[in-house]
């Protein structure tokens, strides 16, 4: 993903994009697109554009939007996707029935009933993450713009009320004892719903530490 930002300086500009996506600055990279130029009475701002993994890949949806539901996007793509997950399923030793829980715009969201829905959505979701992953490489070998979500037993909802709940539990314990926690390691999309809802939580402050993929949130006291 893109976007622009603007300072009088480089660094003011990375800063901007900091605080306004609650990113690393190890998780994106810098493009000049204006550089400073500096005029006889003054200068202008140096403009930058940043590419960042958003996180999309894992992006949960719900599967309560019927819009378009009877219509579908790419009738031969879904019937190749929905082959190619039963197939997924199938090699996993496992017995399931995968339909189309919704359509939007270039996203198609797939349902996967099974009496083994516990060992498919694995352990914090990664089974689902991971069939979701191989299914959106599928799908971007005839359409690059197709976005796949792969849900079960509305896992994905759940999840992410679920960790909101605990973001505000948690930082209501940090608020009253004074002493800052530090949250599971989560994908890019948690962490930035966790910094969202706490965005407001007076008190207190994120930010993520580790390397890689799956870092983890601190909660802390807010610095006056």
């Amino acid at each position: 993903m893109m976007k622009e930002f603007e300072g009088r300086t480089e660094q003011e500009a990375i800063a901007k994009a900091i605080e306004e996506l609650h990113i690393e600055r190890e998780d994106f990279d810098v493009e000049i697109v204006e550089p400073v130029k500096k005029g006889l009475f003054k200068k202008s701002n140096v403009k930058i554009r940043i590419h960042f993994d958003d996180g999309s890949n894992l992006e949960p949806d719900t599967f309560d939007d019927e819009r378009d539901l009877e219509q579908p996007i790419n009738s031969e793509l879904e019937d190749k996707l929905l082959t190619f997950v039963a197939t997924i399923l199938d090699k996993m030793g496992y017995e399931g029935r995968v339909s189309i829980g919704f359509r939007k715009e270039r996203k198609l969201g797939l349902n996967i009933e099974s009496d083994n829905s516990n060992i498919i959505i694995g352990r914090k979701g990664k089974n689902l993450d991971a069939i979701q992953l191989i299914a959106n490489v599928y799908a971007g070998q005839f359409d690059p713009d197709m976005k796949v979500i792969v849900d079960s037993e509305n896992y994905r909802m759940r999840h992410e009320e679920q960790l909101i709940r605990m973001a505000f539990k948690t930082a209501e314990q940090v608020r009253k004892s004074g002493r800052s926690k530090l949250l599971e390691p989560m994908n890019p999309y948690e962490r930035r719903l966790v910094h969202t809802a706490l965005n407001d939580f007076g008190g207190v402050e994120t930010k993520s530490e580790g390397d890689g993929l799956y870092k983890q949130i601190r909660i802390s006291n807010e610095r006056n």
